[in-house]
């Protein structure tokens, strides 16, 4: 899944509200109070319930121009990548690019099919943060 988009906010807000996403999940899961420059190559263990985690690695940080992180599960990869290229002062372009890798033949046939069907929320739910995250500039 690919989303370019068009953004009103200066790079730096954009990027600054996705690391201050990101500082926040880590302390949340891990209890470590990091700085962004302790974040390249930063793994943890992500809980969502009782049997199931996730491995989560920043793979990819440069200020005010990308974030890419790799979330590691049991059945799935999802390489997720923030790209973003200032237009002027005042704009950007946030080019949000997701990729899924699923193991096993059972595992990759549920994930294409449910894939069709929840790609659609899951590019308009991102969209509606991107909004809110302009709106709240």
């Amino acid at each position: 899944m690919e989303i370019i988009k068009k953004m009103n906010i200066p790079a730096s807000v954009f990027y600054d509200q996705v690391m201050d996403s990101v500082l926040f999940d880590i302390r949340k899961h891990t209890g470590k109070s990091l700085t962004r420059k302790q974040l390249n190559n930063f793994e943890y263990v992500k809980e969502f319930s009782k049997n199931s985690r996730a491995r989560i690695k920043v793979e990819k940080l440069v200020e005010n121009t990308s974030y890419h992180f790799r979330t590691s599960t049991t059945k799935n990869d999802f390489l997720v990548q923030y790209d973003i290229k200032p237009l002027d002062e005042k704009s950007c372009e946030i080019r949000y690019n997701e990729k899924m890798e699923s193991y096993g033949f059972l595992q990759k046939m549920n994930d294409a099919v449910l894939g069709t069907i929840l790609m659609f929320f899951k590019k308009r739910q991102f969209t509606k943060m991107l909004k809110m995250m302009e709106e709240s500039f």
